[in-house]
């Protein structure tokens, strides 16, 4: 039988136990948001060296296996790009890379393999930029067997197939004919030339001519001499048992076809433009502006002092001042912003940019050349610093917010030569940071923004731009001690400025 009174002692015992929990509990509660008291979250990046594998090949393996999924991630980052393209057949390297997949391999016509694609729902994909190639797959694991026969074609015995060949010339040749149509392509060409010479790799561009040149031995011959094992970085995560993993890849990359030749370095040859306003004319709304000074490396010792430097002049957000003067407060411009990397292989420009109405481009433009000088004169205020010393921080994890990313990350490092130069670079990175004080981020304003060498590159309507706003007189030829200049526009097919 039921002892109901004993049950109900019970009862308002255990209440009373609750009550008192709560009324401690609320006496710990704070008053007010700001003193909430929180553990400190502590998160360490994973290393490198416990995903790194050598294949007997050459290549080098990133890999994390991981079961949440039944998917398979694979790429095959590969050294070399259009900076070995022969002269007169630009845009080879992108050509080789668009049709290793996608035109054909021995057992199957490029439509054929498309279609065996499609019915596993794999994703295949390659592609040759400036820099470096890749081939990628995704592919559930089940399927790894047929996908891996695949890649292996791909990347040792693409067909390049004619038709597929001289479809995608006519395509380039048609989509060339556009450059011009397009305000942000055209500055984009131009703050090149103007800030890594006529002669640089990066601007020997793809013409009707270079298209026209190359043939489908060309093809071949880039891809047997550039494309093998030994200038392979593979990154690969998902649902596989790391062993079993590393002998497919094992059989992937042995006993290759053909060449074993390594990847020169990415050429570094650079001719900075003569300081000045440049402007090109061209009948658009608005003005596309784009203030540019020499750059740096990754590897630069003062690269983690510029990067909070330059969070706070016009790379954070809304946070920083550029955004601020230029869209909060006079509302000239949607978007303001500045950028200072790091180069991967050779130094990248500072660079502010924005765009704004033909009438208000000086104006803008000299609120932004304002702030840069104001960064190199005047001190930081210690909220700003603290600011984004925080952003880079508290972001810091989304580097490695998944497996795939783990490895692609690690991939990334090894292909530019942070893992041989820096291999604590991660484990570094957040100190590095923290230490950036007031007095670096003024040092190194006044190091590398270096305003004897500064460009002004505008693209817009000449004449408005000129005739300037009524209630903002300024004066374009005095923002910087070079004069101002006008860049002809350039032939869409030939490259060559018109007349």
């Amino acid at each position: 039988m039921f002892q109901y009174p004993k049950i109900k002692q019970a009862f308002f015992s255990i209440l009373a136990v609750l009550l008192l929990n709560c009324l401690i509990e609320a006496q710990e509660i704070p008053d007010r948001p700001e003193k909430l008291k929180f553990s400190p979250l502590v998160y360490d990046p994973p290393s490198p060296v416990d995903y790194r594998v050598e294949l007997p090949s050459g290549a080098v393996v990133y890999i994390y296996p991981d079961r949440e999924r039944p998917l398979i991630d694979l790429s095959v980052n590969i050294r070399g790009g259009s900076y070995l393209d022969p002269d007169g057949k630009e845009g080879l390297a992108s050509l080789t890379g668009y049709l290793m997949a996608r035109g054909g391999i021995p057992s199957k016509q490029a439509d054929e393999l498309d279609e065996e694609l499609d019915f596993f729902a794999a994703r295949l994909n390659s592609s040759f930029s400036g820099l470096n190639g890749s081939v990628s797959l995704n592919l559930l694991s089940k399927d790894v067997d047929r996908g891996f026969e695949i890649l292996r074609a791909v990347l040792a015995a693409p067909s390049f197939q004619q038709d597929k060949l001289d479809l995608r010339k006519a395509q380039i040749i048609q989509q060339l004919k556009k450059r011009n149509d397009d305000s942000s392509s055209i500055e984009s060409r131009e703050r090149n030339f103007l800030a890594y010479g006529d002669d640089f790799w990066f601007n020997r561009h793809t013409t009707s001519a270079s298209i026209q040149n190359i043939r489908r031995e060309d093809l071949l011959e880039f891809h047997h001499k550039w494309v093998n094992p030994k200038n392979f970085i593979i990154s690969v995560s998902g649902d596989f048992d790391r062993n079993q993993m590393l002998k497919r890849l094992n059989r992937v990359f042995d006993s290759w076809p053909h060449g074993s030749q390594l990847a020169p370095e990415v050429p570094q040859q650079q001719k900075y433009g003569r300081p000045g306003v440049y402007i090109v004319d061209k009948d658009v709304n608005q003005g596309r502006v784009s203030i540019i000074m020499p750059g740096i490396r990754w590897d630069d010792p003062d690269y983690y002092a510029i990067q909070i430097m330059n969070d706070i002049l016009g790379g954070g957000g809304f946070t920083s001042r550029i955004t601020n003067r230029v869209r909060s407060d006079e509302g000239l411009a949607y978007s303001a912003r500045s950028s200072f990397p790091g180069g991967a292989f050779y130094p990248i420009v500072f660079r502010a940019g924005f765009q704004s109405k033909s009438r208000t481009v000086v104006f803008a433009t000299s609120i932004v050349i304002e702030e840069i000088k104001k960064i190199i004169e005047e001190p930081v205020e210690a909220e700003e610093i603290l600011t984004a010393k925080k952003s880079f921080i508290d972001t810091f994890p989304n580097n490695f917010s998944s497996s795939a990313q783990v490895v692609s990350q690690f991939a990334s490092d090894e292909m530019i030569g942070r893992f041989s130069k820096q291999p604590d670079y991660w484990d570094k990175y957040r100190d590095r940071i923290e230490a950036v004080d007031i007095a670096a981020v003024q040092r190194v304003a006044k190091k590398h923004l270096n305003f004897d060498k500064m460009i002004v590159l505008i693209v817009g309507q000449k004449q408005s731009i000129f005739d300037g706003h009524p209630d903002h007189p300024i004066d374009l030829k005095k923002l910087t001690s070079g004069g101002v200049s006008e860049l002809p526009m350039r032939n869409p097919l030939t490259m060559q400025p018109e007349k």
